[in-house]
């Protein structure tokens, strides 16, 4: 494929997928497929001569599209959404295009400077402490990780070698093995799996930590933790609280956790992976209060600011806790302008290359706007408690936890199995599709705004879809 080549089958493409997201809400939300359909689809090796590219485009619709989850299908509500938009995807088109690894300044100052600036006007967005903004002239910064798990990750290893540095230099004979198996962490029985799993790459202990009937972590539980695993000779070195919870959109108390982080001397770390975009809002801002006491946040704008996966930006305090914990430092990467002012983002996270990322964001910071991310995020908040007032307007359902952002906890007022048995009902009727979750033993439906394109229509038929099913299901 040539340049020439390349211009007609790339407005090829871009028609495709105009139309294909135009037209998404035609589509089956949830394919109906089962597992190895793709495989008896296509031969059973590559092809020796090149395949033609209208056979190709083909098989876009003949193989790929039975299998896809539509997620921009505004009768999808699973899990949390997943962003979309023609500006971020045209500055994905530009960062292939480009295809620079920048992992140094060198290797393409625009990638790191434009990542300095626009996590700086995220962050004043956000209206985080300046500590947290390189603008500031303080050691504080922004990143852009793949996922809010590798941002957990990062910050976890980063307090284990901030704690690992500071004992060793009481004793350094000790091996840094026998020192680490007496470090423990701590978050809360509703955290993301993947605080469970940092804890488990980085051989540290993670405590799961009760929550209250809010589904969420307080202080008081947080400290005696603290001090039972310090009598037992335990050293706690990091918290990851949980701004929006993964099943239930539940809020740990920052304003009591930060306190006792601050006193212990203990990394807190913050994901807000799901609900970070809402505090771009003044409204939902006070859910925000006691990010002072953080030394690290992260969340995730492809999940609901509009920026295509893969983007979730951090904030350090020290960004040194990070650069130095990954620090390896070879002649060849070495350059003239190293140490001054911008960062080597190498340095900054686990994987060595990195995506020109901050194109997609600074695409989509200036062609929404605040003023229209914000209309994004408040109208998704309008269809949640529009659909959270159906729910109450039927004696059968009842809600399992308060609606902040953009989820609704629901259940109909009979057994788990009953409820299962909705469940299956409903999306093996395939007209939505939603997913469940279990807190506390008691199982619930958890139904998400997930599409841009998601309209009051959409809600009133999707309970429409439950409200048919909830009638099958009790007449069984």
């Amino acid at each position: 494929m040539d340049a020439e080549e390349f211009r007609r089958r790339g407005r090829e493409m871009i028609d495709y997928v105009a139309s294909y997201l135009e037209n998404v809400r035609t589509r089956q939300p949830y394919p109906d497929v089962q597992p190895g359909y793709l495989r008896q689809l296509i031969p059973d090796c590559a092809p020796e001569s090149p395949d033609s590219w209208d056979d190709l485009f083909k098989d876009i619709e003949r193989v790929i599209m039975p299998g896809v989850t539509h997620w921009h299908n505004p009768h999808f509500h699973a899990y949390y959404l997943t962003a979309s938009s023609f500006p971020a995807i045209l500055a994905d088109i530009l960062s292939d295009g480009i295809g620079c690894l920048g992992f140094t300044w060198a290797t393409s100052p625009a990638c790191t400077e434009l990542e300095v600036v626009t996590l700086d006007w995220l962050g004043k967005m956000l209206d985080l402490p300046p500590d947290f903004l390189s603008c500031s002239g303080g050691k504080g910064g922004g990143v852009i990780q793949g996922t809010a798990s590798e941002a957990t990750l990062v910050a976890l290893l980063s307090a284990r070698t901030k704690f690992l540095h500071k004992m060793k230099k009481d004793n350094n004979e000790i091996e840094d093995g026998v020192i680490m198996s007496n470090f423990v962490a701590y978050t809360s029985d509703q955290a993301h799996s993947s605080v469970e799993r940092a804890g488990l790459i980085a051989a540290v202990k993670m405590r799961k930590l009760e929550t209250d009937d809010k589904c969420a972590l307080r202080g008081h539980t947080l400290q005696q933790a603290i001090d039972s695993d310090k009598a037992n000779g335990l050293v706690p070195i990091f918290v990851c609280a949980t701004l929006g919870t993964t099943p239930s959109c539940a809020f740990d108390n920052l304003l009591e956790i930060g306190p006792i982080c601050e006193k212990e001397g203990i990394w807190l770390h913050i994901d807000a992976a799901y609900a970070g975009s809402a505090f771009i809002c003044p409204e939902f801002r006070p859910l925000l209060n006691g990010v002072e006491y953080a030394t690290s946040f992260n969340f995730n704008p492809h999940k609901w600011l509009q920026v295509n996966f893969d983007c979730s930006t951090m904030w350090v305090k020290d960004s040194t806790l990070i650069s130095e914990a990954f620090r390896v430092d070879p002649l060849y990467l070495k350059h003239e302008n190293q140490g001054q002012v911008m960062p080597d983002y190498r340095h900054w996270n686990i994987p060595f290359g990195r995506r020109f990322r901050s194109l997609k964001l600074w695409f989509v910071l200036r062609l929404f706007g605040l003023k229209g991310l914000q209309e994004c995020i408040r109208k998704d908040v309008r269809l949640a408690h529009e659909f959270k007032n159906l729910v109450l307007s039927d004696e059968r359902f009842a809600l399992f936890c308060e609606v902040t952002l953009g989820l609704v906890c629901f259940r109909l007022k009979r057994s788990d199995e009953v409820n299962e048995r909705l469940l299956k009902a409903i999306n093996e009727d395939r007209r939505i599709h939603i997913v469940p979750s279990q807190t506390k033993d008691t199982y619930f439906l958890r139904f998400a705004i997930c599409a841009s394109q998601t309209t009051s229509e959409d809600i009133q038929f999707a309970w429409k879809v439950i409200s048919e099913m909830a009638d099958f299901v009790l007449k069984e």
